[in-house]
């Protein structure tokens, strides 16, 4: 599945990517082609009214290019570049063939603003198509022409340009299309890579939950199974009385507790993770609470031999909720008299800073492997594989106790060394 998204992942961005560039480097072509036509029409234009000037004076009395200076005209005794026809390729100086239509519809070329020349039958055609249309701009495209029409004391004059002057968009767009294929190619080998690192939180969040739900079900299909042959017991002997079935009884409804406390934890988790959800917040003193947990553990720390010290700073004030917070706290505690050594100590301190809340719960014992120590806190995580689920819990009381930190704006961090043992620490924000 994760290949399949990250390849959707690729190829979606690589067509959003390659219409892109197609509409930025369309228009960019279309512009440069509109430009190459203004100035074929600018050419054009300067051509025709300079004739008519040569002839009659200012158009409409005017001088519409005063000020610039007369196109270049073809050197005496050179032959002007033939045009029309769809010969193709490009000049940047626009060369002009200019011709006055006599009163018989024939063509006569104005040698002052020509400096290009046409074909006899590109000529004849043009005439033709030109006879009736009235002044201005426009195109023959069958005969690869630009032209310019206007008429001026009788006298009509026509200008032409080849096409091809207009042409530069086209190996432009060819570069533009290496460029192109060059940038995809590029953004082809990031966008693998990009997708690999973008993609690796939900394959993480993929295989977590797919070990999630592994350790569930078969954490639940323990006391399932004892619950079921027990029942199985007391069915195969229904004239016996309770008091004599008993243990069967008793087994039955401590696997059925054990279940609703996994469930009550998983339920739990999924409040944590619904950020929507949040518990309700009061301020109180955390000081007065870890006292509390520390009086509840002091006959457990007696039990195992574990001599449980602390050093709590007074009135530390936070907001937060009560039952979260006293679960998280006896969390701690409780993991660190399991894990401690034999005669050893947990020591649990509790100090303010301008900005933070710390809590430290430390035992001393044999440390976490170096391996293990990064997924302590990850769910149904056992970093001793033989420990049973009465022995060891779950592997939900560090994940739960990590997501109380989290939903109050506070972290829990774990180090673990064989010099100083076991530490556990919670920061949250101080109390404002």
């Amino acid at each position: 599945m994760l290949r399949k998204l990250r390849l959707k992942f690729v190829a979606l961005n690589m067509v959003t990517v390659t219409v892109v560039l197609a509409v930025v480097f369309t228009a960019i072509c279309v512009i440069d082609y509109q430009q190459s036509v203004a100035r074929v029409q600018e050419a054009l234009d300067a051509a025709v009214v300079h004739a008519g000037e040569a002839a009659n004076g200012p158009f409409g009395g005017v001088d519409p290019l005063a000020g610039q200076a007369p196109s270049d005209t073809a050197p005496e005794g050179a032959t002007p570049p033939e045009i029309g026809g769809k010969r193709g390729g490009s000049n940047p100086t626009i060369p002009v063939a200019v011709f006055l239509a006599g009163e018989d519809g024939a063509l006569e070329a104005v040698q002052a603003r020509t400096t290009a020349s046409l074909a006899n039958d590109v000529l004849a055609q043009a005439a033709a198509q030109l006879a009736d249309a009235p002044g201005g701009f426009g195109s023959l495209d069958g005969l690869g022409l630009f032209y310019e029409k206007r008429v001026a004391g009788g006298a009509a004059y026509l200008a032409f340009a080849d096409m091809s002057a207009a042409n530069g968009w086209q190996a432009l767009a060819l570069t533009l299309a290496g460029v192109g294929v060059a940038a995809l190619a590029a953004f082809l080998v990031i966008s693998v890579f990009f997708s690999r690192w973008a993609l690796r939180p939900v394959e993480d969040a993929w295989t977590r939950q797919r070990r999630f739900v592994a350790d569930a079900s078969h954490d639940l299909k323990t006391p399932l199974t004892v619950i079921l042959a027990n029942t199985s017991i007391l069915m195969e002997h229904p004239e016996r009385s309770v008091a004599s079935q008993s243990q069967w009884v008793e087994s039955t409804q401590h696997e059925a507790e054990q279940m609703q406390g996994l469930v009550g934890d998983l339920l739990l988790l999924a409040q944590a993770d619904e950020s929507a959800s949040k518990p309700s917040m009061e301020r109180l003193d955390l000081a007065d609470l870890v006292e509390g947990e520390l009086l509840q553990f002091e006959s457990v720390a007696f039990e195992r031999g574990v001599e449980l010290r602390s050093q709590l700073e007074p009135s530390v004030e936070i907001r937060g909720n009560v039952n979260r917070l006293r679960k998280l706290a006896g969390t701690l505690l409780d993991n660190a008299c399991k894990y401690a050594d034999e005669g050893g100590q947990v020591n649990v301190e509790l100090r303010r800073s301008p900005r933070r809340v710390e809590l430290a719960v430390r035992n001393t014992g044999f440390a976490i492997a170096p391996e293990d120590l990064p997924h302590v806190f990850d769910r149904f995580y056992r970093g001793d594989k033989a420990r049973t689920r009465d022995e060891g819990g779950y592997g939900l009381g560090l994940a739960i106790a990590r997501a109380i930190a989290e939903e109050h704006g506070g972290t829990l961090s774990a180090a673990s060394d064989e010099a100083s043992g076991t530490t556990f620490t919670l920061a949250l924000p101080v109390c404002e």
